[in-house]
């Protein structure tokens, strides 16, 4: 209840209770006036007519002593009007039971008004002639009482009405910067760090209101200084010391973009073979500086082709990679002489003649990264047997083919459900020791047999909008498998960002997770960095669909070099799982180490759960535990410690459905 309906509620109270009492008292005063006028009107007429009655007391057959009784017994207000002699004898009775019905009887029983009666004793002579007695009817007593109870109660009620509505009116010009602060403090919550600008005049409110500005400044400081923090410590632990180039960590993340964009691109793959006679002559300046003067040269290459459409990439030692997105094979060709003589002429700066070779791979979809690499590294040993700071290029292979291949193999394996979904990286929460999430994981099997790469399979189903369907049939079963395994903790389901889009897949989702209400809680949809970058807006929209239908969801593989924290702060998912590479080496690597420890600063003041993925080495999840992160998954295999304690177990024992 807000705090303007209980002043409103208790303040009426008080109303009523004033007004009650004042109608209370009131009525009885008007009871005590009516009761004592009664008992005064009856002696006053029994004294008065008495006096008038003397004269003729002693002819008790006189005429003249009825009709003066009837003239004032006339006027209505008596209930009995008796005449008696010395002896008791009545001489004149009038009386009059009229009732007024329109008294109700309760108001009767609740005001009782005794009757009020007087008598006259009337002389005769030196003698007593006889007695008046006089009876008031309280009927008229009742008849006003009731009447003036009607007129206080409503003019009670309506000065109670009034002044409620007056009430409410003050109170919600009162309280009005306290909605301004509750929204003000719910916007803090949610990450927006505005300001009252006009402070309210109520000095305990004004108060108040300058706290929370000071707390809603204060707050906003220290993400933005988390902010900045965190995308320097990003960036750093992205680039390269030495060259400035990114990792091999951040061409992995191209290629999974250009994998979910369905692009095409060529892999130059550029080994200083003759590093290590330099190393042997030269110092590590001269190393470093080498190296540098490669990677400009890499550089400038790159900048040759339309922006944005290459990247270099030093991975160690000296290799380092170029992705030239969208070329056609003439460009192709001119790059790689354009890399050749690059390279000859450094070599010849330092005296090197031979000093590196190019292998070109092109950008296959139906492979893997590694497999990609392995292509450019083949094409880089024949390039060897060219010549000194040749290349070679590999042709495309028959891809169209091949994709015909798979588009009706995924169709098929779709169609017929004929797929599996396992459970496996249980992520443990270091807060309670037991399984926080587990993510499905698809597993499906050529005709032969032979395992089908799920990266490729997903690939496909996007690229021909079969993923739809694949990502309901997951969604159907990981369901199933909580209710019917009556699993406790939380299944993470990757949804790809045509699904995310799909207004057929929202309306089926919705129908699902109010069939299932008692669980969807414990489902969490996965949507990578790299995807809502791309499309922040539906994913942000898609974020609040899925909390409005109980619903949670991890932004997995985060960088901040995919997403900024201000977009991460705006999504405002359940949970962040930083890229694989930021916590392997937390142990050896202070940067990491600071990276993690921001992230799990921001995670507490933006209420968003803070994990770690696939950490092989223990000492590195012993470190990350050590900084009271929400969880992390072990790699390599390896399973959290749970010895006696309810757990999904990884690869080896994977639960089927």
């Amino acid at each position: 209840m807000t705090l303007s309906k209980q002043l409103f509620i208790l303040i009426s109270a008080l109303f009523l209770m004033i007004f009650s009492v004042n109608f209370v008292i009131s009525v009885g005063n008007m009871r005590s006036y009516l009761q004592i006028e009664a008992e005064v009107h009856a002696q006053d007429t029994a004294t008065s007519l008495g006096l008038a009655l003397s004269p003729y007391i002693s002819n008790e057959t006189d005429p003249v002593m009825e009709t003066m009784m009837n003239a004032i017994f006339d006027m209505g207000y008596y209930k009995e009007l008796k005449l008696v002699n010395a002896e008791g004898r009545p001489l004149v009775t009038l009386t009059n039971d009229q009732v007024f019905e329109e008294v109700p009887s309760w108001f009767i029983a609740m005001l009782p008004i005794e009757t009020a009666t007087a008598k006259s004793e009337i002389s005769s002579g030196w003698s007593i002639g006889g007695t008046l007695r006089v009876t008031v009817n309280p009927g008229y007593a009742y008849l006003k009482l009731y009447h003036q109870a009607q007129s206080a109660f409503y003019y009670s009620m309506a000065a109670f009405i009034a002044s409620s509505i007056l009430l409410m009116l003050v109170l919600r010009f009162i309280l009005l910067p306290l909605k301004r602060i509750s929204q003000l403090a719910l916007a803090v919550s949610d990450g927006q760090y505005e300001t009252m600008d006009r402070l309210p005049w109520t000095t305990e409110v004004r108060t108040v209101a300058g706290s929370i500005n000071a707390m809603s400044k204060k707050i906003g400081e220290v993400v933005t200084n988390l902010n900045a923090k965190l995308e320097l410590l990003g960036k750093k632990l992205q680039l390269d010391d030495v060259t400035g180039l990114s990792k091999k960590c951040g061409f992995e993340t191209d290629m999974k973009r250009l994998l979910a964009e369905h692009g095409e691109a060529f892999i130059y793959l550029i080994k200083l073979d003759g590093l290590a006679a330099m190393a042997k002559e030269k110092g590590s300046e001269a190393i470093d500086r080498f190296l540098r003067d490669c990677a400009n040269s890499l550089k400038q290459l790159a900048a040759t082709l339309p922006e944005g459409s290459a990247g270099v990439y030093h991975f160690f030692g000296g290799e380092f990679v170029l992705l030239a997105r969208d070329i056609n094979s003439q460009q192709v060709e001119q790059m790689g002489k354009a890399l050749s003589r690059s390279l000859s002429e450094l070599g010849s700066r330092y005296r090197q003649p031979d000093i590196a070779h190019i292998g070109v791979a092109p950008f296959n979809p139906l492979d893997t990264t590694a497999g990609m690499l392995a292509a450019a590294n083949e094409a880089f040993e024949q390039a060897k047997l060219i010549g000194a700071n040749s290349y070679f290029i590999r042709t495309r292979d028959d891809q169209a083919k091949d994709i015909a291949e798979w588009k009706s193999l995924v169709f098929d394996v779709v169609d017929n459900d004929a797929y599996t979904v396992s459970f496996i990286d249980p992520i443990e929460s270091f807060l309670t020791g037991q399984v926080l999430m587990t993510e499905a994981f698809i597993r499906a099997s050529a005709a032969d047999g032979q395992p089908i790469p799920v990266g490729t399979f997903v690939s496909v189903a996007e690229k021909f909008e079969k993923i739809v369907d694949l990502d309901k049939g997951v969604v159907e079963k990981v369901l199933a498998y909580i209710e019917g395994r009556r699993i406790r903790h939380a299944i993470a389901v990757n949804v790809s960002t045509r699904t995310v889009k799909n207004s057929d897949f929202r309306a089926w989702l919705a129908a699902q997770l109010a069939r299932h209400q008692a669980v969807s809680a414990q489902l969490v949809f996965s949507i990578s960095a790299y995807a809502v970058a791309k499309e922040v807006k539906v994913f942000k929209e898609f974020i609040k669909f899925a909390h409005e239908h109980g619903a949670k969801v991890i932004l997995k593989r985060f960088d901040t070099q995919s997403v900024s924290l201000e977009t991460a702060k705006a999504l405002r998912p359940d949970y962040i799982r930083m890229a694989r590479d930021l916590g392997n080496g937390v142990s050896r690597e202070p940067g990491k180490r600071d990276f993690i420890e921001a992230m799990k600063e921001m995670g507490q003041l933006l209420d968003i759960g803070i994990l770690a993925e696939n950490i092989d080495a223990d000492e590195d999840f012993a470190a990350i535990k050590s900084m009271g992160i929400a969880g992390a998954s072990r790699g390599s295999g390896k399973e959290p410690n749970k010895a006696g304690k309810l757990y999904v177990p990884v690869a080896d024992s994977i639960v089927h459905l």
